[in-house]
């Protein structure tokens, strides 16, 4: 499975000249002339999730009728979820490579269950993610880069493996990020200005998608890139991405793990998310793990030992020391399933409403929109 996500990065690298880098989504080609880049990620916005209602949200409908800017859907690669998107875009590289292989990951040779998006510096962050962000590159190319992002983000493993903290701003909320963000666009040398929103992937999980809460925060969203679009100098440009989108799961779709004894038997550590999961076994069990889920999730579920899963190029190339993070067994859910984790995990888990990190086209199609300054200003 490809990841265009990766690949945004490494063309807008080549807009300002750095050698080493390559273009194959073409993103330098609507970007022609810009010397500062705003790139904004949109947590959950994913393709089939873009708000078009010409009412509550003007300016994505404008973009997605084409009367503002190019806008055009591209994979976001697997498992489809947070930590592992981010840190594919900012590195350039696959899961495998990079080794952020899902929300949650066993830490070898212990019980321990990692949740990236809590992860601050154990394991340790180089090490535990080893591949250079473009970013670095960036800055030691001379390009000015300034974050604008949440307070709470500042210091977390994930900041340091993907964006850096070097010019760190700190954005509180969405004024701060949109006056964050026009203000870096203000310098005048080169410059890429990375900035971070969340509210709708917040309000899928805990609402869904369409809830009167996912609306409000679809609504800022609209507002936020509207006041991007207006703050754009001439010589500027806009990219708008996601990193995954949202799949509502119904409640009669989900399967506890540990509410079914064919399930349960012969795990020692169960993790991933709902939507994929990295069973860890007891020594031995990997291979009737893997029978007895097959059996008992037939088509509901795809259930692959790991050197299944790794040689069906799920993560893309994978490092000989990342794949034990992946699981003796991996169940990947087809449709609208679930698989939840009742005892194992916190409650708020398994009664997410929006759900993702699995390959359905909702999941894991996501938006790439151009907006040049020039466009904005016509």
């Amino acid at each position: 499975m490809t990841s265009d996500l990766a690949k945004i990065l490494p063309g807008v690298a080549t807009l300002f000249g750095l050698p080493g880098f390559t273009d194959p989504l073409g993103v330098a080609d609507h970007l022609t002339g810009a010397r500062k880049v705003a790139l904004l990620l949109l947590d959950g916005m994913g393709w089939h999730n873009v708000p078009a209602d010409p009412e509550r949200t003007p300016t994505f409908h404008a973009i997605l009728t084409g009367e503002l800017g190019a806008a055009r859907p591209i994979s976001t690669g697997f498992p489809s979820t947070t930590a592992t998107s981010i840190v594919s875009l900012c590195t350039g590289a696959m899961a495998g490579d990079h080794g952020i292989l899902g929300y949650t990951l066993n830490v070898p040779d212990t019980d321990r269950v990692l949740v990236h998006t809590r992860w601050a510096d154990d394991p340790d962050p180089p090490i535990w993610q080893p591949v250079p962000s473009i970013l670095d590159a960036l800055r030691a190319a001379g390009v000015a880069v300034t974050i604008v992002n949440r307070p709470d983000l500042a210091t977390s493993g994930l900041t340091q493996v993907t964006t850096g903290r070097r010019g760190y701003v700190m954005a509180p909320d969405t004024d701060a990020l949109a006056e964050g963000m026009i203000a870096a666009l203000q310098r005048e040398q080169r410059s890429l200005t990375y900035g971070y929103y969340s509210g709708m992937d917040s309000a899928a999980h805990l609402h869904g998608n369409s809830s009167p809460q996912w609306w409000q925060a679809a609504q800022t969203a609209d507002r936020l890139v509207q006041r991007l679009v207006e703050g754009l100098p001439a010589d500027a440009a806009l990219v708008i991405t996601a990193d995954h989108g949202q799949l509502d799961i119904p409640p009669h779709r989900r399967i506890d793990i540990d509410a079914e004894p064919d399930l349960s038997e012969g795990l020692r550590v169960v993790a991933g998310e709902a939507r994929v999961r990295y069973l860890h076994t007891r020594p031995g069990a990997s291979t009737d793990v893997r029978d007895r889920w097959t059996a008992k999730l037939g088509t509901r579920a795809q259930v692959l030992l790991r050197d299944e899963a790794v040689a069906q190029g799920l993560f893309g190339p994978v490092r000989d020391e990342h794949r034990a993070r992946i699981g003796d067994v991996v169940a990947i859910c087809n449709d609208d399933w679930a698989l939840v984790a009742t005892k194992r995990e916190p409650a708020a888990e398994s009664s997410l409403v929006g759900m993702h990190g699995g390959m359905t086209a909702v999941e894991s199609q996501i938006p790439l929109i151009t907006i040049a300054g020039n466009d904005a200003a016509s």
